[in-house]
Formats: C-alpha cells, structure tokens, sequence
C-alpha cells in the first residue's frame, strides 16, 4: 500500500463529471490496483476513486498545470472508458508498506462462541435448567443444545446472533424429528439470539416455541446489570 499526503486537483470522466479543487488530502494506492482520494472528515468513505481493475501512468503536467504549482499528473484508467486524472501539488509525505495477506474479519460473537457460551449457562433459560448435550444429533442435522428443563422435560435449543424466520422453521424441523422418539417424548422448543425479529418471534409464538433474547456481554461477564444507570 502506498499512502500519499499531497495538494491535490481531481478530475473524474466516465458516467458523470466531477471536479474537486486542488486542496490537501490523503491519496491511497493499494496493492490490487485501486486508488482513493480522501479528505480529513467523512469516516471510510473517499471523495472520489477507482475501483480495479485498472492502470495508473505518472505524466508530465503541461505549461498551464506547472505554472499552477503541479509536479505530477497521476492518470487511473478504468474499464468502460473511465478515468481519474490527479494533478499532484505539493507532496507531504509518500509511504509504501507492503501490509502482506490480510487473514479477514473474525466477528465477535460468532453463533459457535454464543453456542459454548450458553451451554456452560443453561440457566440463562431458567432456574433449573441443566445441559444434556452440545450439537445433539438428528437426521437433518445437529440441535445446538438439549436441555433438560426442570420439569424432567427436554428442551431444544436453536442458537442465532440475529433470529429471523429461516431460523424458526429450523428448529421447527428439529422438533418435528426429536418428537418422535418415544426416549425424548414432547420435547420443548427454544429460540435463542441477540436479537430476535418480530416476524420470527410471532411465528414461534405461534408454534409454542419460546423465544430468548441474549445478553452476548452479560453471558461473557462484561457486563454488570448492578453497575447500571438505567
């Protein structure tokens, strides 16, 4: 990656036409060939760029862009006849850094980590609610959870970061399956997630599913209910 600190004019040709006076920004070169021109505010999003693939040739300026102050023109080329001119003023500061293979984004709170994190807290479900086993399986698939509620009851668990409607009719399936074996007998059903929509929530209703909004943090002690405002 290349980081360009620089006064800078931009001109963009292709869909539209777009001029940014000459003014101090970041420009930013990165390895598969795309270029960023940002000013100091408006968080990720640069003022103008080129997205890949494409080519970037260093010219000349002519008389009228030297007497201007212009050292370089930078010329990113496009596909569909696009093209992002960069009259470089004064430059700032220029670094390049080769930041290697990026391993990507790990979210926080992925459903396995939820997964572990409630069945080491069954209770979350209620007092007297105790793990009987993670991933239970079935013929279309393993049940996160098997619960035993207090009741001597089994219980299902089905465990989302975002319960929408697809997730219901998961469990909804589980339960279908586990029902019939005269071991389980009338197995309860369980949706648990950090958020659960309202459409999802009137379909479990409906189907005698109870639905468990988790607390990620809570479960991960990060929070303290006690320490609380409000």
């Amino acid at each position: 990656m290349r980081l360009v600190i620089a006064t800078c004019a931009v001109d963009y040709a292709g869909r539209l036409a777009a001029h940014l006076p000459m003014a101090k920004r970041l420009i930013m070169i990165k390895a598969d060939g795309s270029v960023c021109v940002h000013a100091d505010d408006r968080a990720y999003k640069p003022l103008n760029w080129m997205s890949p693939p494409c080519r970037l040739v260093v010219l000349e300026p002519d008389d009228a862009q030297r007497d201007g102050g212009v050292q370089q023109v930078w010329q990113v080329r496009g596909v569909k006849d696009e093209t992002l001119q960069i009259a470089i003023g004064q430059v700032f500061a220029d670094v390049e850094d080769d930041l290697g293979v990026d391993p990507g984004l790990v979210k926080d709170g992925v459903e396995a980590h939820l997964q572990a994190l409630l069945a080491e807290n069954p209770q979350t479900f209620g007092p007297g609610y105790r793990l009987v086993q993670r991933e239970y399986a079935t013929a279309i698939g393993p049940v996160d959870l098997l619960l035993r509620a207090p009741s001597g009851a089994y219980a299902a668990v089905e465990v989302k970061r975002r319960g929408e409607i697809d997730g219901v009719e998961q469990l909804t399936r589980y339960l279908e399956l586990l029902r019939r074996d005269p071991l389980l007998g009338d197995v309860e059903g369980i949706f648990a997630a950090q958020l659960i929509k309202p459409q999802a929530r009137t379909l479990a209703v409906d189907r005698g599913i109870a639905c468990v909004v988790v607390d990620y943090d809570g479960l991960r002690g990060l929070d303290n209910a006690d320490e609380r405002l409000f």
